[in-house]
């Protein structure tokens, strides 16, 4: 494994396992880390500068998130998600999003309600600030995990936590429009403003609506990415017709991949 510059510094104030696995999270989500890296214990360790075993909990955990797999013979390494990996794993966590925000809406408070209000928000503050890509793709993730908190249910988080974390990582190959964190973020908005109301059947349409415009943003970009760089061999889009045109609302969507 070859060194990896700008794994985030282990914070001597928090655990060391927890610090260990943010700092490889955050080098995940930073791109510094890519799909397909060997996750070496001891080599992380001397990275980090700390013991192997907060080191082999943390990748422990990634693999329970999604963000990394053990493959045979080989060991553990960052996720990979090919365009047919991830329209599965599109069309599975629109359904389970969409459970999510509705055991959400059913147990939501006012401290529930005001977390998700200030993560929204601290998006909006990043947007405005022209933040990158990273940052975009960690305060989405931080939201839906929210909303997975909120909704308390293990069973759920344990099925939706390794699908959201995979999808999560093919962001970074698939995001290609300036446009992208405003649409996840306006999507969002939408999903609070749903459970805010109380109904559950309108907070689950709602993630469901952002899931499935984001699964079709992804498809139409990845498209564009395959008929760019190899132009003779024509390809078919994932999605048509109706489908496609509700990305965006348009008859013709521009739409990008985009944090999910």
């Amino acid at each position: 494994m070859t060194d990896s510059p700008g794994l985030a510094a282990i914070s001597a104030t928090a655990s060391l396992t927890e610090s260990t696995y943010e700092a490889l999270k955050t080098a995940i989500f930073r791109n510094q880390l890519t799909p397909g890296t060997p996750l070496s214990v001891p080599e992380l360790a001397r990275q980090l500068e700390v013991s192997r075993t907060p080191v082999r909990e943390a990748v422990q955990r990634l693999i329970y998130e999604g963000l990394a797999v053990h493959a045979p013979h080989r060991g553990a390494q960052v996720s990979q998600v090919d365009l047919d990996d991830l329209r599965e794993l599109y069309v599975v966590r629109e359904v389970l999003e969409g459970l999510a925000a509705r055991l959400a809406t059913e147990r939501l408070d006012g401290a529930g309600l005001t977390a998700l209000r200030d993560t929204v928000a601290e998006h909006e503050r990043a947007l405005t600030a022209g933040a990158d890509q990273a940052t975009h793709i960690e305060l989405d993730v931080r939201f839906h995990r929210l909303v997975r908190e909120v909704a308390g249910s293990p069973h759920l988080n344990a099925a939706l936590e390794p699908i959201a974390g995979r999808s999560h990582i093919a962001l970074h190959s698939l995001w290609r429009n300036a446009d992208a964190p405003r649409l996840a973020l306006d999507e969002h908005t939408e999903v609070v403003a749903a459970m805010a109301t109380g109904d559950p059947e309108l907070a689950e349409a709602a993630a469901r609506r952002h899931i499935s415009r984001l699964r079709i943003r992804l498809s139409q970009a990845k498209f564009r990415d395959e008929t760019t760089a190899d132009a003779p061999r024509r390809r078919k889009p994932l999605l048509t017709g109706a489908d496609a045109s509700t990305a965006t609302g348009d008859p013709a969507p521009e739409g990008a991949g985009s944090p999910g």
